[in-house]
């Protein structure tokens, strides 16, 4: 089949790869415009634009492709005239109007991050870690005009580690999203692709996140703030100074409680109990140890450092103002 394959980030390129391997001619590539990055804020090429540019493809950035904005009326036309069987889209991050999902015979469809219609949207791999899933999963799905609502043609379901991180994860779902994708042009391609109903009752959403998710409230339980550390980058405050968590421990089997009789009465969410291998922190209903943070203007570093040069003891507290 000939494929025009619409993605931006490294999720989506895992899955342009696996196309470029297998039978089907992708014979042109649609990614965002290249963006500020790093320190230095230099206009930086997506991982899709790389590959296809290695590749030879013909690539277009547009900003939009809604029918009211006169460039992307012309990007349509040259997308059209490349004849596409089917357009692939993962983690594209532009809308397609309507008269995009139709242009092609085959239509157009989506490698989504969740078993659907669990986790609608935006982040559906930072929302199962958030909520502590023990499972999720790749859904490939003929895309239509609402979001992540279309038909689906097939799932495969990932089991998630109980101490995995964002990072992990994100990169076993997007060889999962490869593997699918593959497997579902190939039913497209004889015909046999399912097209089964989402059940909208069942429906949750992941939306885009703001920095301010990572923002810690140390009143939370420990499991919320342990899933919050594990998915995003997280915050806290001391002293008028932002700190960056990076990495916690959970404590196991309450055995802060018996080291630390009575915490609950003498500590307030977000006070330290401990200084001693590493930070023990009080939350909403226990204890969390920081293993692993970041002062503004230092470099990213075991607690046990940051103890080293920083005047941290019991009841001195995070907090967020």
């Amino acid at each position: 089949m000939k494929i025009i394959f619409m993605g931006t980030p490294t999720f989506a390129a895992e899955s342009l790869d696996a196309i470029l391997k297998s039978s089907h001619e992708v014979v042109a590539v649609c990614t965002q415009p290249d963006r500020p990055a790093g320190r230095g804020h230099k206009l930086t090429a997506s991982p899709v634009k790389e590959l296809a540019a290695a590749h030879g493809l013909p690539i277009f950035q547009p900003e939009t492709l809604r029918f009211s904005d006169e460039n992307a009326k012309k990007v349509r036309e040259e997308l059209e005239e490349f004849g596409a069987d089917i357009f692939v889209v993962a983690a594209y991050g532009l809308l397609l109007p309507k008269g995009v999902l139709t242009m092609p015979p085959l239509g157009c469809v989506n490698v989504h991050a969740s078993l659907l219609p669990k986790y609608r949207g935006a982040s559906p791999i930072h929302a199962a870690i958030l909520n502590g899933d023990a499972a999720t999963g790749i859904t490939i799905i003929h895309m239509d005009a609402g979001l992540d609502t279309g038909d689906m043609i097939l799932q495969k379901r990932l089991e998630i580690g109980a101490d995995e991180r964002f990072a992990e994860l994100h990169d076993r779902m997007a060889v999962l999203g490869a593997e699918a994708i593959c497997e579902a042009l190939a039913q497209l391609e004889n015909g046999t692709a399912a097209r089964v109903v989402q059940d909208n009752a069942l429906a949750s959403h992941a939306p885009k996140l703001q920095k301010s998710d990572g923002r810690i409230d140390w009143s939370d339980s420990s499991e919320k703030i342990f899933n919050q550390v594990r998915a995003l980058a997280c915050f806290t405050q001391r002293d008028g100074q932002v700190i960056k968590i990076w990495d916690v421990e959970k404590s196991t089997d309450d055995s802060f409680r018996e080291q630390f009789p009575g915490v609950s009465k003498k500590f307030s969410p977000g006070e330290i109990i401990s200084a001693e291998k590493g930070l023990l922190v009080k939350t909403g209903d226990g204890a969390i140890r920081i293993t692993e943070l970041q002062a503004v203007g230092k470099k990213r570093m075991p607690a046990s450092d940051f103890l080293r040069g920083q005047r941290v003891g019991v009841s001195d507290r995070f907090r967020w103002v």
